[in-house]
């Protein structure tokens, strides 16, 4: 079945909407482009029903690295500080908030003594304490790999700390409510009726050959990865959208991880999030020299993540608009960025859950941001 696509794009986006309608055309999910350029809104489409929203996975590390960034242009909080001067129970002494942002830390899963099960991710107190307690796989700053769920309660808490509220609360009052975004780190109940639920056609996922090594730190990676695919089925639910799991569970629409991005770079209605030099910071690279702690090089990764502080950054799975990009992709081909150099910023939402990051970027990416970066 081919989705009609609706909406509007500004003169000289044409294109964009024909690419968009061409990387849709054949697939079985709605899905939804917006993108702002110089704050402005300038191509807002969409497949499937109007006004409807959904998780957005992985782009939320996004959001939430834009809350820590709003703290650090606030001088309240210090990237280069100790975790613990912010979250004194937190036994990783030598962990600086930079390694939290750029998955460095060493704490890609929770400890296997902690015992915990999927449910118990809805409870922020559980996770806080669990990770507080966890001793990394390696040292904090020499290597990196994916914290793929606990990313969010690792910077969540220390945005808690400072803030006094938590990251979802955060994010609502400092930066939703100002720019008037349809996005949420933890549902209303009320906007539960407007919700796609996810679905995938994608294959299973293969894993390589060398995870069937028995070395410590492989396997905490992967029970990281593996505890984190077991919450999916919890996002489809009341109580896993109500919940914040700040790594995974914003629940929104692309218009607004568009207005979001758009308001980092520039200033959309009044609204500015962060200065141009501290988006220039957020974006400078932070893992380039360094590499996978040594068993989880055996995987040869094709395209490994890139990372800035807190976002993720140009790759060639990842391409975004180019060098100068900055954002978040999600599982199964969610994409949030901001481009400084073109002035857009991006978002893209689907259904079907039918990206393998593995294998490239994803298809129903390449023809709009091809048809993009030839605007002028």
């Amino acid at each position: 079945m081919t989705m009609r696509v609706s909406g509007s794009v500004a003169r000289g986006y044409e294109n964009v909407r024909e690419a968009f309608a061409a990387a849709q055309a054949h697939d079985e999910g709605q899905a939804q482009l917006s993108v702002y350029r110089h704050g402005e809104l300038v191509v807002d489409l969409w497949t499937g029903e109007e006004n409807r929203i959904g998780i957005v996975m992985s782009c939320t590390k996004g959001i939430v690295a834009t809350c820590a960034q709003m703290l650090v242009e606030r001088g309240l909080l210090d990237v280069d500080e100790p975790v613990t001067r912010y979250w004194p129970e937190f036994t990783a002494t030598s962990a600086t908030v930079r390694h939290l942002l750029t998955h460095s830390a060493g704490i890609p899963s929770f400890p296997k003594e902690a015992g915990l099960i999927p449910i118990d991710a809805l409870d922020w107190d559980t996770c806080a304490k669990a990770l507080g307690a966890a001793t990394p796989m390696w040292e904090p700053g020499t290597a990196y790999a994916y914290h793929a769920l606990t990313y969010g309660y690792l910077v969540g808490e220390v945005v808690r700390r400072i803030a006094g509220r938590s990251v979802g609360e955060f994010f609502r009052t400092e930066i939703a409510d100002p720019l008037e975004l349809d996005l949420w780190i933890g549902l209303p109940e009320e906007q539960e009726h407007r919700v796609v639920p996810q679905f995938s056609t994608a294959p299973e996922l293969k894993l390589p050959a060398a995870l069937k090594f028995g070395m410590k730190t492989l396997r905490a990676l992967m029970r990281g990865y593996m505890f984190a695919a077991e919450c999916l089925p919890l996002l489809n639910t009341r109580e896993g959208r109500a919940a914040e799991i700040p790594a995974m569970n914003a629940v929104g629409d692309a218009h607004s991880l568009a207005r979001m991005y758009a308001a980092t770079i520039g200033e959309v209605d009044g609204v500015r999030l962060l200065s141009e030099e501290s988006a220039r910071q957020a974006r400078t690279p932070q893992t380039d020299s360094l590499s996978a702690p040594s068993p989880l090089n055996l995987m040869r990764i094709p395209f490994p993540q890139r990372f800035g502080l807190g976002y993720e950054l140009s790759r060639p799975g990842e391409p975004m608009l180019g060098p100068t990009s900055f954002g978040h992709a999600g599982a199964g081909g969610r994409l949030a960025f901001a481009d400084p150099a073109s002035g857009h910023a991006v978002g893209y939402t689907c259904s079907n859950m039918a990206w393998d990051p593995m294998s490239g970027a994803d298809p129903r990416w390449l023809p709009w941001t091809a048809a993009l970066s030839q605007v002028r």
